[in-house]
């Protein structure tokens, strides 16, 4: 079925993202995977291609659209180019908002500029080694000295941990529990007491840098609260429906990918004397996984053109995230298997698609989370 909501823009600025990926991402990853970080200059290659701040105002140096499918393209051509080390997703469309929608302007001023040309690469530090998917639970603490936050504690499972230069952490600002106390404090690089451990070593995504932070009596300036005191929660909530959009385009994505890889594969590869397409069961298995792409594709199409015109909820974000990362986890078990053998070879697409995609219904609220917050929605 031909997509309908992309128009002749959206479709000349996938050619410029295939361009990028073909000439600036793809000669080099392997090494990149190999180093287990992507190099700074990558960025700052990414910004001048003008694939950076997409929705950051012009005057800031930004793209100044506010039309999620141009993020969308720009997901979809990194998945299907298996470029997940070099994090732009995270940046553009989970971080940046919090950046355009929260900072004052002095602090865009200071921070926009470079976030546009990779001069400055960001990362936010939610999940702490007792706290993932329970904000509330989160124990890293600012205490008000005043002119500054006094700010202690550490996270972990940090994207872009290691290259970061912005981190906005979410640190408790008031003694009580729960979430009302949550605030969020942008922490720079080189701020005394603020500490990297180690880039850790994930079974997929190897070139993307996954780090420890640690913070010890970390002086953040009063100046570097981004959004209201106290009002974290409210802050983290409010973006959480474009992060889960943005995995669940990578989600369809990666699965469509998977389907077309391994159709070409079973036409090729011969059994019993014969390609594996004459054979009636493996037939039904690319049936059943195109069918379960078109419709999730559908429902995607619709989510992504809702969320450009500002009409997604979170119900419905919730929906496309858990549904869309469950397909693509299926489809990349059932394509590996197709490949016998060789599919089980880090060589081959498959094999590295089916570690480096199997965080998806992980991260950005665990598949569980997605149907609780669906189950509340239609019961309370």
């Amino acid at each position: 079925m031909k997509r309908q909501i992309f128009t002749a823009d959206h479709e000349a600025f996938r050619g410029t993202v295939r361009t990028f990926l073909a000439k600036e991402v793809t000669p080099h990853y392997a090494q990149w995977e190999r180093d287990g970080i992507v190099p700074r200059e990558a960025w700052r290659a990414a910004g001048r291609q003008g694939l950076l701040g997409l929705a950051v105002p012009e005057e800031y140096g930004g793209g100044g659209t506010t039309d999620f499918r141009y993020s969308a393209v720009l997901t979809e051509e990194f998945t299907r180019a298996g470029a997940a080390g070099l994090a732009v997703g995270l940046h553009n469309d989970i971080i940046g908002p919090y950046l355009t929608g929260l900072a004052t302007e002095e602090q865009k001023r200071r921070w926009l500029p470079g976030f546009c040309t990779g001069e400055i690469i960001t990362a936010i530090a939610m999940t702490e080694p007792g706290a993932g998917s329970d904000l509330q639970g989160i124990r890293t603490a600012a205490e008000d000295r005043g002119d500054h936050w006094l700010l202690n504690g550490s996270k972990t499972f940090i994207s872009n941990g290691i290259l970061a230069d912005l981190v906005v952490v979410v640190a408790r600002t008031t003694p009580e529990g729960g979430a009302k106390g949550l605030s969020l404090l942008v922490v720079e690089r080189g701020m005394a007491g603020f500490e990297r451990g180690r880039n850790l070593d994930k079974i997929g995504q190897k070139a993307q840098d996954t780090a420890e932070l640690f913070f010890h009596d970390v002086r953040v300036p009063k100046e570097n609260l981004l959004g209201e005191l106290h009002g974290g929660f409210g802050h983290l909530m409010t973006n959480l429906a474009q992060e889960r959009m943005n995995i669940a385009v990578a989600g369809i994505a990666a699965a469509e990918h998977l389907l077309e890889i391994t159709t070409a594969y079973v036409k090729e590869r011969e059994a019993f004397g014969r390609p594996l397409a004459k054979l009636q069961h493996i037939r039904f298995e690319i049936a059943e996984m195109a069918t379960e792409c078109a419709v999730t594709r559908a429902f995607l199409d619709r989510c992504i053109a809702d969320h450009a015109a500002g009409a997604l909820d979170a119900v419905h974000a919730s929906m496309a995230k858990w549904w869309a990362t469950e397909l693509q986890k299926r489809v990349a078990d059932r394509c590996l298997q197709l490949h016998g053998g060789y599919g089980y070879m880090s060589e081959y697409p498959v094999a590295k698609a089916f570690t480096d995609g199997r965080i998806q219904t992980i991260y950005g609220g665990t598949t569980e989370i997605m149907k609780e917050i669906i189950g509340r929605s239609l019961l309370s």
